[in-house]
């Protein structure tokens, strides 16, 4: 066996962080079709990027920091923008398709946001 265990637990979190992102997509990707209306679409759309690939990010820059030795800004950058852009463009499109009228399918639960609305006004 040549390496290092540095390397080979690095190599294992390389392993776990792709199949967790690869999971987590592929679990969104179910939510997307199967849910039924856009919140909770958006909620599994949201997921998937943020956890998703995010985790694959992480992976590629583990694994080019120890394999390669290269400290790629390019990634982080990607990962911070990410980590940053996917929930607040989801709350801004969940914002907006409430406000153009169109209700989540909550039986049994009271819409929250248009009880403040409410008040607000």
């Amino acid at each position: 066996m040549t390496g290092t265990w540095i390397e080979l637990v690095v190599n294992i979190m390389v392993i776990l962080l792709l199949l967790i992102g690869a999971f987590i997509t592929l679990s969104a990707t179910i939510g997307i079709i199967r849910f039924p209306d856009i919140y909770t679409r958006l909620h599994a759309a949201t997921k998937a990027s943020t956890l998703g690939v995010t985790s694959i990010l992480i992976a590629a820059f583990l694994y080019l920091y120890v394999k390669e030795d290269i400290v790629s800004g390019k990634l982080l950058i990607g990962i911070i923008f990410i980590m940053v852009t996917a929930p607040v463009s989801a709350h801004m499109i969940g914002r907006a398709a409430h406000n153009s009228g169109i209700k989540p399918l909550t039986k049994n639960r009271t819409d929250a946001y248009e009880e403040a609305m409410r008040k607000h006004q």
